[in-house]
């Protein structure tokens, strides 16, 4: 289920496709690898909550990586398939990037920041999904 913003057409061989949710998490999930995030985690948010469909959680060794990882997932959404998201908070300070793509939220944190604030212990009821079909 599209909610938004998210639910850009895109052009493929003559025909209109819609990336999934699942599709847009997994294509954030990729970039972030390629600028060597850390522990990149996807979380189905579906069975619990109504606002978003998935949470993609990543590390940055510091802020400037953070920062890095946002700019590189930001761009490449943008030119790639044409998504903006609906608001970012944290890109100055770098500790916790939160980007709102409606169907997707990207969290990228610091280590320090994702040691304190634990969202896989705090949605720890809900499924990750596997990151091996992650593709850029």
């Amino acid at each position: 289920m599209n909610r938004g913003y998210t639910a850009e057409r895109k052009a493929i061989q003559g025909h209109e496709h819609t990336l999934t949710s699942l599709e847009q998490a997994r294509r954030i999930a990729a970039l972030a690898l390629e600028k060597l995030a850390e522990d990149v985690v996807i979380l189905d948010m579906r069975p619990e909550c109504s606002f978003t469909d998935y949470f993609v959680i990543a590390t940055g060794r510091n802020a400037r990586q953070t920062a890095a990882i946002w700019d590189e997932v930001h761009a490449r959404l943008k030119q790639d398939e044409q998504l903006l998201p609906r608001s970012v908070d944290g890109v100055r300070e770098g500790a916790w990037i939160v980007a709102d793509y409606l169907d997707i939220v990207l969290h990228v944190f610091t280590p320090d920041a994702r040691g304190y604030y634990r969202l896989e212990e705090l949605w720890s009821d809900v499924p990750a999904v596997e990151l091996d079909a992650a593709a850029v």
